[in-house]
């Protein structure tokens, strides 16, 4: 499967739409740790762990990962 980009605008329509999504936070820990918004019931998973994490994440919805 291919990733693809996509705005807050178009994740906005599409929840608005109904559409579950599973939302993945890789920022490092330095960045997650002085972020002052974390996006609630995102799972945070550094980008350089990703692969010992697939597991974790589900095949039923759309996944959205985001960083800085």
């Amino acid at each position: 499967m291919e990733a693809t980009r996509v705005t807050v605008d178009e994740i906005r329509e599409r929840m608005n739409r109904g559409e579950d999504f599973y939302f993945v936070d890789t920022r490092n820990p330095t960045a997650w740790g002085e972020a002052e918004t974390k996006l609630p019931g995102a799972i945070r998973i550094p980008a350089d762990s990703v692969e010992e994490h697939l597991a974790d994440v589900p095949r039923d919805r759309a996944v959205i990962t985001y960083c800085t």
